[in-house]
Formats: structure tokens, sequence, C-alpha cells
């Protein structure tokens, strides 16, 4: 019991310590679902974690990380079997019990978290899946599935729905889409430093944007006016795929839905700092200051003291 309660609290500190507008919005939820999206986070960040490469360690180490990480699922899947200490990273070691924990208790289908690690290969060099670039958004859509669209989906049995859950899944899944697209926005300059680029080319290449040009504004602090036209386009992109999402938070549990709901204001607000910013992702990330991450949840915070009503599945 102690190592279990240990994990959910190493997984609290990992979503407070990477996720900030995140963590805020989760601070809403009841205190078990709290503490299972928690888990559910900080397996995704130690995971993304382990696939940038850094100076320690080769991309050979990551994809056999992966590998490892693999396997530790599939046993835990099976029999909750705690893993041995040679199983995988200790930073993932820390937070399987949680996880594991989650996933049993709230039924959450084990195909989303092989879909996340297939992705995941996608960003390694040497992986016979890896990709650095994407050239249409029909090809990003099939890697934002793994990466973000199971995010959405894996939520849905812990947030808890008013009705049939498969009619929330499609606005589940918008949302893990536009939250990972905004990511994409906002981290343009430190994923040109991984050697990646997320933007789908052929968007950039109809405002004669190209990897060089980024490259070229990410060493020299500027922001070209035609990757200010298609960064604008983009977004307009992203908040289409926020309107998608957004039917889908009155479909939840009333009592999650201001932490939801939070969450998506909050997210949605970097693209309002792209654009207050000039555009310039290349040499800042945008972020949404303490103060306006406050003005919106408290709100929602207030909501939470009228009763729920409703049936949850």
């Amino acid at each position: 019991m102690t190592e279990l309660a240990d994990s959910y609290r190493y997984c609290g500190a990992v979503t407070a310590e990477h996720g900030r507008t995140y963590h805020l919005a989760t601070r809403l939820l009841p205190e078990r679902r709290r503490a299972a999206v928690h888990s559910l986070y900080g397996f995704a960040r130690t995971v993304d974690d382990i696939v940038d490469v850094d100076p320690g360690r080769t991309a050979g180490d990551c994809a056999a990380e992966l590998d490892r990480i693999d396997a530790a699922l599939r046993l835990g899947f099976t029999c909750r079997t705690a893993v041995g200490p040679d199983a995988c990273a200790p930073e993932m070691r820390r937070v399987l019990p949680a996880f594991l924990d989650t996933v049993a208790s709230f039924d959450i289908p084990h195909d989303y978290f092989f879909a996340f690690l297939q992705s995941m290969r996608m960003d390694v060099p040497g992986t016979a899946e890896h990709r650095a670039e994407y050239d249409t958004m029909t090809e990003l859509r099939k890697y934002m599935y793994g990466s973000a669209v199971v995010i959405g989906l894996q939520m849905l049995p812990v947030l808890g729905t008013t009705g049939p859950l498969a009619d929330a899944e499609p606005h589940a899944a918008a949302l893990g889409e536009a939250f990972q697209l905004t990511n994409f926005l906002r981290d343009v300059g430190e994923d040109l430093d991984r050697g990646r680029v997320y933007l789908p080319a052929d968007e950039l290449g109809a405002f004669g944007v190209d990897t060089e040009l980024l490259a070229h504004s990410r060493r020299s602090g500027t922001t070209d006016r035609r990757i200010v036209r298609a960064l604008a386009h983009l977004i307009s992109v992203t908040r289409s795929v926020y309107r998608e999402a957004e039917p889908g938070i009155a479909m939840l549990d009333r009592r999650v839905q201001p932490g939801i709901r939070t969450a998506f204001v909050l997210y949605s607000r970097i693209l309002d700092e792209i654009e207050r910013g000039g555009y310039r992702v290349l040499d800042r990330r945008a972020t949404v200051s303490r103060r306006n991450r406050w003005a919106t949840a408290l709100p929602q915070f207030a909501r939470l003291a009228v009763p729920a009503r409703g049936r949850v599945r």
C-alpha cells in the first residue's frame, strides 16, 4: 500500500512540475479522479522525457527503454505484478504502480497505451517508425492518434460521462488533438532543436515556409512574415478542432466539467498568447500567466459548490 501511495504522490509531483496549466485544472477534480489523471499524466510525461535524446542517452538507449516499458506494461496488464529493478528506468518504476492501478480500476483499454508507445517510437531516430517531419495533416494525424487522441480517450473512463461513452469519444479525441496541436505551435523552436518539425510541410509550404526558413529564424531570433502567416493559419485550424471538442464537456459528469472546462480554456489561451507575442514561437515559449490561470480557475471552483445531479456511467 505504501508503494502505491508513494507512486500516486510522485505522479502528482510530476504533473505539478511539468504541467502547470494541466495541474491547476486537475485541482478541480474529485480526489480519486485527480489522482488517476495524475498517474496517466505521469506515465505519458515520463515516456515523453525518455524519447528526448540527451547527451547522456543515445537513440538506441531510448528505443531499448521503450521496448522495456512495452514489456513491463504487458506484464503489468496481465497480472498487475510490480516490475523488477532492471525492467525499466527508475522514473518509470516509480510511476507504474499508480498507473497500473488506475488502468485496472477504471477499466481503460490497454490498446491506447500501446498506440501511445508506437507514436513515441516515431520520435526516436533509428527506429523503423521514426519520422522527423510530416508532409500532410493526414500523416500528422496518424502520429497524433497515439500521441494525443488516445490521451483524450483514456481520460473518459476516469472522468465519467452522463450518457453512453461512445457519444463522448469523438469530442474527447478532438480535445486531445487540439491540445497536441497547441503544443506543436508553442514548441516549434524547441522541437527544431531536437531535429523535429511537427507542423505539416504542405501547410507551411503554402505560405513559402520550409524547415530551412524555420531554422534560420530560430538562429537569428527573427520571425519572417511568411512564418507569421503560416502560424496564423495553423492557429485557425487548431481553433476549429477546439470547436469540435467543446460539446463533449457537457457530456461529462457534472462534477468534473469545471476542471475540464478550465483546461480547455487555459490551453486554448496559449494560442492567444502566441498571437499577442507576435508569433515569436521560435525564440520564446508562449505561456499563460499565473494570474490569468487563477482568474480562469476560481470561477470554476465556485461552480463546485452547487450540488451535482445526474447518473454517471
